[in-house]
């Protein structure tokens, strides 16, 4: 570790636009009992970024107050949920063995300590993250990956959108030979969807916009839907059988259009809404084809480990579209927001 005392980081002082987040100077946080440090080699972007900055998630009751993932930010933040580095330091009841190793954190803080947990909160929304040279975080949420071939900028593209896409896919109990429709293939998690699905044996129809397409195909997709056109019938071209298990990222009107699209049985799971919260439903497609409804909010620590298998042998390999340096946090956020890029985003400090 650095003799400094210091490192450079970039936080959140308020909710607003890119000028919010601040180039800054800070104490080099020190691993409490229980916990480690991280040299953080990259940290990568996610929408929930841009939503925790933006203050855009809500509060039960008032949908349209300012709000971070889980209630109030404490600020300031320092943003980053998606950290690959190596251990510097370890706190107290911590094992020294770890120092040196090539990690990847688990940024979700759960409600309990079993391996069904749900996340309640985030690194980076309810705990400082990774945009910083240095983090800390509990020893048990991170994972030896250092004998993974994937490089530090793929690993760190994994936490987030791999996580949700496997929690995804997990609670919508996709099976080998199922047929899975993904929406929002082009991102983050949409990616990974496709390539998790693709390695579960399932035969992948997958939502795009037009110039993304080709991108999405070769991510493993069997089918590309180019979202411009009348998406509802080109679904059926595709899978004149119906949908086993939807995959979806966009809600809105796909989630109404869709549904009589599910096979008997079918799961219909969401973990975004980019294309609206306003969700309206014929509800006999649900009972009358015994069809669900999934909720699915990043992942369990179960997941998260099946991930990290995933890592270790390179089962997935993640798109990285662009690199930036630290002090271009600002910059980075906003080709995040226009949306033109393929794959994942990251920083190095």
């Amino acid at each position: 570790m650095s003799a400094s005392q210091f490192m450079r980081a970039v936080r959140i002082t308020g909710h607003g636009g890119p000028e919010v987040l601040e180039p800054a100077e800070v104490a080099v946080p020190a691993p409490r009992a229980g916990e480690v440090l991280v040299r953080v080699a990259a940290v990568a972007l996610n929408n929930t970024d841009l939503w925790t900055r933006e203050g855009a998630y809500g509060r039960p009751g008032d949908p349209k107050a300012l709000s971070g993932w889980r209630g109030p930010v404490d600020f300031p933040r320092i943003q980053g949920a998606d950290v690959a580095g190596r251990v510097v330091a370890v706190g107290s009841g911590v094992e020294g063995s770890l120092v040196g190793r090539r990690v990847v954190v688990d940024p979700a803080i759960y409600d309990t300590e079993g391996p069904h947990a749900n996340p309640v909160g985030l690194m980076g929304s309810e705990r400082d993250g990774g945009y910083a040279e240095y983090v800390t975080a509990p020893a048990k949420r991170v994972h030896d990956v250092t004998q993974s071939p994937l490089s530090d900028d793929q690993l760190a593209a994994l936490p987030t959108a791999y996580g949700t896409a496997l929690g995804m896919i997990e609670r919508g109990w996709l099976r080998k030979g199922e047929t899975a429709l993904v929406s929002g293939a082009s991102g983050g998690v949409g990616l990974a969807l496709v390539q998790i699905a693709r390695a579960r044996g399932a035969r992948v129809i997958a939502i795009s916009s037009g110039p993304k397409i080709d991108a999405v195909r070769e991510a493993g997709a069997h089918a590309v839907i180019d979202r411009a056109g009348d998406v509802t019938e080109q679904i059926r071209t595709a899978a004149p059988g119906g949908i086993d298990v939807a995959l979806d990222v966009v809600a809105g009107e796909l989630v109404g259009e869709g549904m009589p699209l599910l096979r008997e049985g079918g799961r219909w799971v969401v973990a975004g809404a980019l294309g609206g919260y306003g969700v309206t439903i014929d509800v006999r497609r649900l009972y009358l084809h015994n069809a669900q409804v999934i909720g699915s909010a990043m992942h369990t620590p179960t997941h998260f480990g099946l991930l990290m298998d995933l890592a270790r042998r390179a089962g997935v390999e993640p798109v990285i579209a662009a690199a930036f340096p630290l002090d271009q946090a600002a910059r980075a956020q906003e080709e995040l927001s226009r949306r033109g890029h393929v794959g994942k985003i990251v920083m190095h400090p």
